[in-house]
Parts: structure tokens; sequence; C-alpha cells
């Protein structure tokens, strides 16, 4: 049995996040999306200017999940002003929760949405939300199971595409 570990990212571990990241977002969307909009998306996205400001920022953290030597997937929240979008002082967001498709149904993706529950409970936040493709059906059961309810809508562009991203939210007094 491999062993599975759930560490938080720091700047040494960029590479790392740039590979998991580009790697579970390509196998996530690429299917609906075309290759040029998806590597134009992947190289801003997952750039090493971009991801290092991200894990430089103290509202926003990010953790890793390891197989053995292996990232299987990875986990950012945001707070305050680092939030995408509601930017309210009594809220978490996960920004991403992104697993790779060989582990989907392994308990990873649990794993890592337990930590984010665990730090928003420490941090005593009064609700978590986050944006998810509302075609990415599968996600949208994960967060449903875990208590999320829809509170809205938003448009995520990726290239010239406009995509509509549900807006969920779990209460957590």
């Amino acid at each position: 049995m491999t062993s599975i570990v759930l560490k938080k990212a720091s700047a040494g571990d960029l590479e790392t996040l740039q590979q998991i990241g580009k790697e579970t977002f390509y196998e996530t969307f690429a299917k609906h999306n075309s290759e040029e909009e998806m590597q134009k998306y992947l190289a801003e996205s997952f750039s090493s200017e971009k991801l290092l400001k991200e894990l430089n920022t103290p509202d926003s953290q990010f953790f890793i999940v390891w197989e053995e030597e292996n990232p299987v997937g990875y986990l950012k929240i945001n707070f305050g002003a680092s939030q995408t979008e509601l930017q309210d002082e009594t809220s978490m967001e996960i920004e991403r929760i992104y697993v790779k498709s060989s582990h989907h149904g392994k308990k990873v993706g649990q794993l890592l949405y337990d930590k984010a529950l665990e730090i928003a409970l420490q941090q005593q936040k009064k609700y978590i939300w986050l944006g998810v493709w509302e075609e990415n059906k599968r996600a949208v059961s994960f967060y449903s199971k875990n208590g999320f309810t829809q509170f809205d809508k938003h448009i995520f562009r990726l290239g010239d595409e406009e995509q509509t991203d549900l807006m969920m939210k779990k209460v957590l007094e």
C-alpha cells in the first residue's frame, strides 16, 4: 500500500505546482476547449512569475498531496483581499482543488477539501465558497455531497470562450 501525504507548499515547490497544475487542468478541461486556448491559458495561469507571486501572498495557501514521491493533487485557498470575488473577511475561498484523473475515486479530493474545512474552522470563518464549471458534473456532485449549495453564477473566461461557473458556498455556523 502506498503512502498518501498532504503537505503545505512553499516557493520551493514552484516547479511541482506548475507541473501538477498544468497536468490536472489539462486533464479536466482539454476535451472541452481548443488546444490553442488551453496552451495559452496554461502558460499564463501557471507561469513562474504568477505562481511565485501567489505562493508568496500571505492570504493564499497551497497544499500538495503526494503519493510516495509523486504529486497527485493540490489545493489553493484564499482569504481576505486574495479571494477572487467576494473578498469577505468572514469567508474563505477554495480557488482550486485538482486531482490527477488516475487518483479520482481514491479520496484525494476529500483529503484536500477536509484540509480546507479544517483551516476555515480554525480561522472561525462563517462560510466557504468556490466557483465550479457547470459542466464539471463530477466536481459539482463532490461539493454538493460536502454540503455546498449554489448561490450565484459567474463567467469564467478561457481564451475567447465564456463559460459559466456555479458559485457555491457552505455555511459553517
